[in-house]
Formats: structure tokens, C-alpha cells, sequence
């Protein structure tokens, strides 16, 4: 609903800023202007590449035995994402 904030938490304390980062960089590579302005399915694109991209390195780490890239903070894994 209008008016409503977004109340999810990462699960990795102080992701907040790394993920905010990795959202605007994916918006900018598809040239959208993230925004209350935007239609859903515009920021949805975004948030669903995110995902995409966060799977792929996850899956990426695990096949070659790297658990501990999966699970470190993502500060680290953010070069990774792109």
C-alpha cells in the first residue's frame, strides 16, 4: 500500500548498505530510475536480478567446495555479484 516502508531485515547484520549498492548498480545497468514513481514491474526487474545474480554465485561457490565464500559478510562477496 501507498505510504507503507519496507520492513525487511538482511540476514546478515549490516548488509543493509552493500545491498543498497548492488541494487542501484543493477537499476543503472538497466537504465531505470528506481522510485515510488516506477511501476512494479520496473523495480521488481531489479530486485529479480539481484536475486538471480546472488543464486548464481551462491550455487557457483558451493560447486567448487567454497561454503565459507557463501556465508562470509558481504562486503566481500559484493565484486562478486556483478
Amino acid at each position: 500500500m501507498a505510504g507503507e516502508r519496507n520492513t525487511n531485515t538482511p540476514a546478515v547484520q549490516g548488509a543493509s548498505q552493500a545491498l543498497d549498492q548492488f541494487k542501484y548498480e543493477i537499476a543503472n545497468e538497466f537504465g531505470i530510475q528506481l522510485g515510488g514513481d516506477r511501476t512494479s514491474r520496473e523495480n521488481g526487474r531489479v530486485g529479480g536480478e539481484m536475486t538471480k545474480r546472488m543464486i548464481q554465485f551462491a550455487e557457483q561457490q558451493l560447486a567448487s567446495g567454497n561454503l565459507g565464500a557463501v556465508t562470509n559478510q558481504p562486503g566481500g562477496l559484493r565484486q562478486q555479484w556483478r
